[in-house]
């Protein structure tokens, strides 16, 4: 008697964790490229965060990395990068709590135009756009944005460029 293969869902988690990837990704003016998410059921509880998502069944991060990307932005001509940076973070979103291992990796376009081609019903529901902020633009925001240190984080980016390595950042846990 043979088992029924688990959700796909259920291949994105290790040990407890959702495996996601994330793209930083700058256009040639060095602007970072942010989806406006909120609360499905509250528009005012929002926040900025950067394209991405979890790992599909047997994909790596960056295949993964590259089709989040597409899906959420259709922006499909990157150059994909280095991991920059590596977080754990937990969070309450849409009735439940989720706990990630996120890998942000670097990437760049000339493609600027954005236009989310392959939302699921939950992003549909709590994806309310995107926009291109500049270094200071993000600095000077009063507005939620995750990671919490990302103007920092990416004025290092921009001055020193890559890490040699991926930088973990502190575990960030909301609410």
């Amino acid at each position: 008697m043979s088992a029924e293969p688990a959700p796909a869902i259920e291949s994105s988690y290790e040990g407890g964790l959702r495996r996601v990837a994330r793209v930083v990704l700058l256009d040639p003016e060095d602007r970072i490229l942010l989806l406006h998410g909120h609360e499905p059921d509250d528009p005012a509880d929002a926040w900025w965060f950067t394209p991405g998502g979890g790992v599909e069944g047997e994909e790596t991060r960056e295949q993964a990395a590259l089709r989040e990307l597409a899906e959420e932005t259709g922006i499909t001509d990157v150059e994909l990068g280095p991991v920059l940076w590596r977080r754990r973070c937990s969070f309450p979103f849409a009735g439940r709590r989720w706990d990630q291992d996120e890998w942000y990796f670097l990437a760049r376009t000339t493609q600027t135009v954005t236009a989310a081609t392959a939302l699921t019903e939950l992003e549909r529901r709590s994806v309310a756009g995107a926009r291109w902020w500049t270094c200071p633009e993000l600095a000077g925001t009063h507005e939620t944005v995750y990671p919490t240190r990302l103007a920092g984080l990416l004025r290092t980016l921009l001055d020193e460029g890559p890490p040699a390595r991926p930088v973990t950042l502190d575990t960030e846990i909301v609410r």
